[in-house]
């Protein structure tokens, strides 16, 4: 056997990731607030990327002019401003110097639940053990308003008898909101009502030994076992679904709440649907021409240049990545506009099945593409805010041939459990034999299941007595 080396020359075609290519994808499936914080973090780390001043260098020049004058002559500006309804002069010095503010300038922070709390147990008269007892429970409450851990653990934890926690523990519970510091659903509930003075008279006793049974709307099998009847059951149940299960969310952190932007506007101007790309929640950045000119210069080193070179290459990347999102967002937006018409203009129940591949063919892109654009993307519309990707789900065909979405089936739904008696619900091979009249043709278990997706119990479960 002999080896031997050679050298060959052949052709051959490969696909590469390159880091501007990756960028470009990156950028696609980010929503405009993870796209504002890319943005400034690019900023951050490349000199090349500038933000374009606009109105707001003007607004700071004209404010600057104004403070410059007001120091000459005060009395004449302070007339003119009350003449032309302005802000006061008092009001404008106080902006401009914050150590001066008032308490009436600074906006107001709802306080957390545990914040409510650590004040209530401040106004309680307790000894330096029993506030640091209270401290350590309120710590241990979570958002929904209930004590996580048994008190004996609890007392092991901060060293203290299990009836120190205990007693401290009951006067917690006597805080604001009613039923705070419960250990579980059946002691929250026990707590709020003794606490109000309307309370059922079976209420008390369905919560300590009935609470599972009246979750599965077990009411004649209580009212058997209590010797009543099934009417007063129901009465005691409807009284206990007045009471709170979750009395921490009547405190909550108004911090926690985020807010949907979305990343795309329809509006109908004159019978027709406009798309616009929402782009006032980003900053507007452009190449800083200083840089751009460095680079030209002769007597530059080698080792600048290059650093400037990359920078602005980099930036210039970047501009170009955040345009064809826009682009490609206004595209995907525009087609799923186009074949879901009846949607905007008649409601959800015209909504129709749609799948990836119809855009990304209508649009002339690949389908991962129309998958990235609609990752993580809100658009708003006339009929109000939706996901983008709300637009795309399955269906099934009607009498006709007709294709018919899921959402359109659950909307159908809602309708006729929403008008069905109470005392007599319809069941789902019911809810199947309305659908077919309205020749929409589905079996029992497709019913069951859109029923579940959206949140609606068994007829079991909806009958009253």
């Amino acid at each position: 056997m002999r080896v031997s080396c050679n050298v060959r020359l052949e052709q051959s075609q490969k696909l590469i990731m390159t880091p501007e290519l990756q960028q470009a994808i990156n950028l696609l499936q980010l929503s405009a607030l993870e796209l504002q914080t890319y943005i400034q973090n690019e900023l951050l780390s490349n000199p090349a990327l500038e933000i374009e001043d606009g109105d707001d260098g003007e607004k700071r020049t004209d404010e600057a002019m104004v403070s410059e004058v007001l120091e000459e002559n005060p009395h004449e500006w302070m007339e003119y401003l009350r003449d032309e309804g302005s802000e006061s002069l008092s009001a404008f010095r106080l902006r401009q110097n914050d150590t001066e503010l008032g308490f009436d300038y600074f906006l107001s922070k709802e306080p957390t639940l545990q914040e409510h709390l650590l004040f209530q147990l401040g106004l309680c008269k307790l000894t330096s053990t029993e506030r640091r007892i209270g401290e350590f429970l309120i710590g241990n409450i979570d958002q929904h308003g209930y004590l996580k851990g048994e008190t004996g653990e609890l007392a092991l934890l901060i060293g203290v008898e299990q009836s120190e926690i205990s007693a401290v523990l009951a006067i917690i519970q006597k805080f604001d909101p009613i039923g705070v510091g419960a250990r579980n659903l059946q002691e929250c509930l026990l707590l709020q009502i003794q606490e109000r003075g309307d309370a059922h008279p079976l209420a008390l006793e369905i919560i300590s030994k009935y609470l599972t049974d009246v979750a599965e709307n077990k009411c004649k099998k209580v009212a058997a076992e209590l010797g009543v009847e099934p009417a007063e059951v129901q009465a005691a149940v409807d009284y206990i679904r007045t009471l709170e299960p979750k009395p921490g969310r009547q405190r909550g952190d108004v911090s926690d709440v985020r807010y949907v932007v979305p990343d795309v506007a329809v509006e109908k101007v004159a019978g027709e649907y406009i798309v616009m790309v929402n782009e006032h929640s980003l900053p507007r950045i452009s190449v800083n021409p200083y840089y751009r000119a460095l680079l030209g210069k002769e007597n530059s080193e080698a080792g600048t240049n290059s650093f400037i070179k990359n920078s602005l290459d980099s930036a210039l990347w970047l501009l170009r990545s955040i345009e064809q999102r826009r682009v490609t967002l206004y595209r995907v937006t525009a087609s799923i506009v186009e074949m879901q018409r009846s949607f905007f203009d008649e409601g959800i129940k015209h909504l129709k099945p749609l799948i990836l591949r119809q855009v990304a063919d209508d649009i002339g892109v690949h389908e991962s593409t129309v998958s990235r654009a609609v990752s993580n993307k809100f658009v708003q519309t006339p009929r109000g805010v939706f996901p983008l990707k709300f637009f795309f789900c399955s269906g099934v065909e009607d009498f006709h041939g007709t294709a018919v979405s899921s959402e359109s089936i659950k909307s159908f739904l809602r309708e006729l459990i929403n008008a069905e008696n109470a005392h007599r619900p319809l069941s789902d091979q019911k809810l199947a034999e309305l659908l077919a009249k309205r020749e929409i043709i589905v079996s029992r278990r497709t019913v069951a299941k859109y029923r579940e997706e959206t949140g609606i119990p068994s007829s079991t479960r909806r009958k009253r007595i």
